[in-house]
């Protein structure tokens, strides 16, 4: 016996169903590249030591000690120069986590508060060298249109500038989520 015309047209809708399931399940790719200016003196501070030279001496880094951290409230730009436009705050802390190597682990929530993504956020951990030419760190979440982001970021030293404290970090992020459905969340 030959399926009916209702019961083929049953499955043409399931099978249309699962396909639009699938296809709006799809991550969706999010390339940022962004400016993160540190300045740990001054007029202008974004950085402060929370703990300084309570553990040993670091080997390497002089002044330093095994476990300095740091919070911070960086102005972030989209472009290097850093009056150029401010897209968002990093904010978090960094602390040096190893006693022979110049290593910071980081714990950063990056708040958008310009352009497409205007009150998202999102947030990298990770372990990162001082002076490596590049280091990744891991995006972790996000919020807002960002929310449930995953991805990694490169981070990459720009400009230092040791008599006044100033550090330019360069961000290319890298992250996907899901999409956002017509209810105005991505559940």
């Amino acid at each position: 016996m030959a399926p009916s015309s209702s019961a083929k047209q049953l499955v043409a809708v399931a099978v249309s169903a699962f396909l639009l399931a699938a296809a709006s399940s799809r991550q969706q790719p999010v390339h940022l590249r962004l400016y993160m200016h540190n300045v740990m003196r001054g007029p202008g501070t974004t950085a402060i030591h929370l703990i300084h030279g309570v553990g040993p001496p670091h080997d390497v880094e002089r002044g330093a000690y095994f476990g300095d951290t740091a919070a911070i409230d960086d102005v972030v730009t989209e472009e290097p120069d850093a009056g150029s436009r401010a897209v968002g705050r990093a904010q978090g802390t960094y602390m040096l986590a190893s006693q022979h190597e110049e290593v910071l682990t980081v714990a950063i929530t990056v708040a958008l508060t310009a352009g497409p993504y205007n009150g998202s956020t999102f947030s990298v951990a990770g372990r990162v060298g001082v002076y490596d030419d590049k280091a990744e760190a891991a995006v972790v979440g996000g919020t807002g249109r960002l929310r449930r982001a995953a991805g990694y970021l490169t981070w990459r030293m720009v400009e230092l500038v040791v008599s006044e404290k100033y550090v330019m970090v360069e961000l290319d992020v890298h992250m996907s989520v899901p999409p956002v459905s017509a209810a105005g969340g991505n559940w």
